[in-house]
């Protein structure tokens, strides 16, 4: 079959079972949007190219699969260095497609050429540049292949102009050319028993669970695990919904704004059981002084994270679900034969930290609204069996708190890059891999002015996602560190004030044209939220006015000891006696 270059991207693509795209064309990659028109796949223009790769990662958390996005070069390429690093902190398989200026032009500093494969060398799992357009399908399939096995992550495909208009003989499955890349999925016996040994015999275990276990599809290994074991579940931040909430095995999330149980638990463990976490600074605080007595069992399947951050007295180098399952089969004759084991004293401790340091917080002085009750209540009435997408700042921290999680990819967020802008493109992202599941964007005033343009592609594609906008009208967690470590010196984090209100947000969405809602006071919440529940033929907008002075805790400050978590402020909590 003789086909051009971008002819052959398409056709690769439907080959690969792709159904959505996220970008906006542009004259290095035009030769593609072209074949892309007649194709079956569903390509989302955007408004802005970062909003492409965001809306990409949604997609793959939503729905489990890879998500692409496709843009021009230059500018439209280096747009989406956000959404790269964003993606390979946080493991999720992306790849994104860019044209390139012809091969003739490289090096000339040709308009609109960039280096983009050496700007996201740093930031992303692995980058092609494609001259030659036989090459091209092999070149996305293994681009495929890699963001979505071992550890996955985004890959950079970059295309030149010239090899796109070029015609070849194009054959389907191409020859895959990836030496020396190998994952390892299955785990070692003597790993397994090792780590099965180190169980059956802690005194006060914590099964310490990261977003690697949600990628690994392995919450039903997980689950299995803690009914062998009676093991405390604590998740980390891109982990909520690996495990439910509802379960009272789970403390909770761990770190600097984790619950005083689940940062108790692993401060006093013997064992934590590292599932695909990677004991990152915002879950340890100071390294030195974190889970000090605890030996460590952690399995991740990239190697390079054993032992980086904290040595592990067993390593498990291989993917989780199968690792999981060797362990329960494993354990149940491991634990007859161990008679010692006892967790109640552990659980006792626990249990008291849970009663004692539950989540709650302060109703705020200056009448307005608590944010914590705006999402506890949308949490309330919704439902576990929907996704709640978030920007970054306090309603982040809030939304991982208050709402109750019970399904893996049901909760989507910037964990490790911390994106502001982020909620928008990835809300519609998700929703466009699950149209029927509801989809809420929890979103603050100020990460929302980063990318709020992608609402007219909410509108123009039909995408029914619910905003709820925090809205304080300053950038909160900012604001929160000026509070209690820069005397109130509130410096540049002020967004709006009641003589300046800029902008007027309802008319902004109306201008969208988003229907929308203003609630200033606790009766008009449930009711808004109701009427955003009801409407699932077009984005909805509600506008929460809520308190500036509204603070995140518990909180761990940076660089100091767990130890010093503080459960509210000037209230630290009492830790039990050790057992």
């Amino acid at each position: 079959m003789r086909l051009t270059g971008a002819e052959a991207i398409v056709k690769t693509l439907e080959n690969l079972g792709v159904t959505h795209t996220f970008g906006m064309p542009g004259g290095a990659i035009l030769p593609t949007f072209d074949p892309l028109m007649d194709s079956k796949i569903r390509h989302i223009l955007i408004r802005h190219e970062q909003g492409a790769g965001h809306a990409a990662e949604g997609y793959a958390i939503s729905t489990g699969e890879t998500g692409c996005a496709i843009v021009t070069s230059g500018p439209g390429a280096t747009n989406t260095l956000t959404a790269l690093a964003d993606a390979h902190l946080d493991s999720v398989p992306i790849v994104i497609i860019s044209g390139q200026v012809g091969t003739n032009f490289i090096g000339t500093d040709a308009f609109q050429e960039a280096d983009i494969i050496g700007a996201s060398m740093p930031i992303s799992k692995h980058g092609f540049i494609v001259r030659d357009a036989k090459d091209i399908p092999a070149r996305i399939v293994e681009a495929f292949h890699l963001a979505r096995s071992g550890r996955p992550g985004p890959v950079l495909v970059d295309i030149t102009k010239s090899a796109q208009n070029e015609e070849f003989d194009f054959s389907w499955p191409p020859q895959l050319d990836l030496p020396g890349y190998t994952p390892v999925y299955a785990p070692k016996e003597e790993e397994i028993e090792a780590a099965v040994e180190l169980i059956v015999n802690a005194k006060k275990p914590v099964l310490y669970v990261g977003g690697g276990l949600i990628r690994a599809k392995a919450s039903e290994e997980l689950k299995e695990l803690v009914a062998l074991t009676d093991f405390p579940v604590v998740t980390t931040l891109p982990a909520r919904g690996a495990f439910p909430d509802t379960d009272p095995h789970h403390l909770g999330m761990p770190g600097m704004h984790g619950t005083v149980p689940a940062v108790g638990a692993l401060q006093k463990a013997d064992l934590l059981i590292s599932l695909g976490a990677r004991f990152d600074d915002r879950v340890t605080g100071d390294l030195g002084s974190f889970a000090p007595e605890a030996k460590v069992v952690h399995i991740d399947i990239d190697a390079a994270e054993l032992s980086k951050l904290r040595f592990a007295d067993v390593p498990v180098h291989a993917d989780l679900k199968p690792a999981l399952q060797a362990i329960c089969k494993a354990l149940p004759t491991a634990l007859e034969k161990n008679q010692k084991r006892d967790l109640a004293p552990w659980w006792n401790v626990l249990n008291r930290l849970k009663e004692a340091y539950p989540a709650g917080w302060e109703e705020p002085s200056d009448g307005m609204l608590a944010p914590q009750h705006v999402i506890r209540r949308i949490s309330d009435l919704t439902g576990p069996n929907a996704i709640y997408v978030t920007g970054v700042g306090q309603h982040q921290m809030w939304a991982a708190q208050h709402i109750d999680f019970a399904n893996p990819g049901s909760f989507i967020t910037s964990a490790g890059l911390g994106t502001m802008g982020y909620c928008i493109p990835a809300a519609m992202g998700a929703k466009l891999g699950k149209p029927d599941t509801p989809v809420w964007a929890i979103d603050g005033d100020g990460s929302f002015q980063m990318t709020n343009q992608e609402l007219a592609t909410c509108v123009v594609n039909n995408i029914p996602i619910k905003i709820a906008l925090i809205n304080n009208s300053v950038l909160g967690m900012v604001r929160q560190w000026q509070t209690l470590f820069y005397n109130q010196r509130y410096s540049n984090t002020v967004l709006a004030t009641e003589e300046q209100e800029v902008p007027n947000f309802i008319k902004l969405a109306e201008a969208y044209g988003i229907e929308g809602r203003r609630v200033y006071t606790e009766t008009e919440v449930e009711d808004a939220i109701q009427w955003a529940l009801s409407v699932n033929d077009r984005p909805v907008f509600i506008d929460f006015r809520v308190s500036k002075d509204a603070q995140v805790w518990p909180m761990v400050a940076a660089g100091v000891s767990n130890d010093a978590i503080q459960y509210a402020r000037g209230i630290a909590p009492v830790w039990e006696e050790e057992i």
